[in-house]
């Protein structure tokens, strides 16, 4: 089963690329694509499925079941048959490299043409408050009262937009403001956002850094897509997902520049979407990074998969 929060609206037996109601679907292996009937009424029902998946064990410090579970936010010019693919290929990329949590696609209403790109932004900014409030607040519950769940989030594209703007309104609600700590890794592929605004004194982008422990953002030199002669982006700044994170960031922040890597990969044919802005998803040595990330074991300066490349840090070429 995979599973995935929808806000998409209902469109005959499948889904738009309009805002609609929150939908909490549970996807079969067979199923090509996420349907309205995949939604399961029950929302307790659906948290209690996925923190199953979570693989809980023991936690060495308290013995209280502890595990992991990634949301996975999608860019734009996304249709939900590609959205399941690529959350797919997440999956079995983490888990062969031994990831032993689960993986929670948040699927916002993203058209299937590039051109919609103005408009998939303001979906994007109307529908990203219920990432927040639909799903990290529902598990971040169930850490208030002993189970050591571990939340991540991976960001590709404007999904990372989505990232920074239900963190911005979520702090205008106290409720959800005063949870400190909800989320402890916070990743950004490809992030079409501006680097300027990434910075820590950003009126947005503070609440990001101020709900999880670690950002780490993966910037690639190389994406044509985040290029500013991009038609469809005509007059936006440097993206951080091109150019990186800028000098404050802050302490939490860390940029990986996966130039020198990109650089040395052929092309794979059966690549989800594309190459430059979406080669991380299928690639092993990032998902070897991304897995070291998410267990925060080592610190991020010591990681194998990086190396010192001037005055930042790199992903080494294996």
């Amino acid at each position: 089963m995979d599973y995935l929060i929808c806000t998409r609206n209902r469109k005959g037996q499948r889904f738009g690329s309009e805002p609609g109601p929150t939908r909490f679907l549970k996807v079969p292996a067979g199923a090509t694509r996420p349907l309205p009937r995949h939604a399961i009424t029950s929302k307790v029902q659906w948290v209690d499925e996925v923190m199953s998946q979570a693989k809980p064990g023991a936690s060495p410090s308290d013995s209280q079941p502890s595990g992991d579970i990634l949301f996975f936010v999608h860019g734009y010019n996304n249709s939900p048959k590609v959205v399941l693919a690529r959350q797919r290929l997440l999956i079995k990329d983490l888990e062969d490299a031994g990831f032993g949590g689960v993986v929670v696609g948040f699927d916002w209403p993203s058209g299937s043409s590039a051109l919609n790109y103005l408009e998939d932004r303001s979906d994007a900014r109307q529908t990203a408050l219920r990432l927040v409030t639909d799903g990290i607040k529902r598990f971040a519950a169930r850490q208030a009262v002993g189970c050591n769940v571990n939340l991540h989030i991976l960001a590709h594209s404007t999904g990372a937009f989505v990232i920074r703007e239900a963190f911005d309104d979520a702090d205008d609600t106290a409720a959800i403001a005063n949870i400190n700590g909800t989320v402890s890794q916070m990743v950004f592929i490809a992030a079409d956002v501006s680097r300027k605004a990434m910075s820590a004194g950003d009126s947005k982008s503070s609440s990001i850094y101020r709900h999880c422990v670690r950002l780490t953002n993966y910037s690639n030199p190389y994406d044509k897509v985040l290029k500013l002669s991009n038609i469809k982006r005509v007059g936006v700044a440097p993206r951080a997902g091109r150019v990186g994170l800028p000098a404050d960031a802050g302490e939490k922040a860390v940029n990986v520049n996966c130039g020198k890597h990109f650089s040395n990969l052929d092309e794979r044919q059966d690549a989800i979407g594309s190459w430059s802005h979406s080669w991380h998803i299928g690639d092993p040595q990032f998902t070897k990074d991304l897995l070291e990330t998410l267990r925060g074991d080592v610190d991020r300066h010591c990681l194998e998969t990086r190396v010192l490349d001037g005055d930042g840090l790199a992903l080494n070429v294996p």
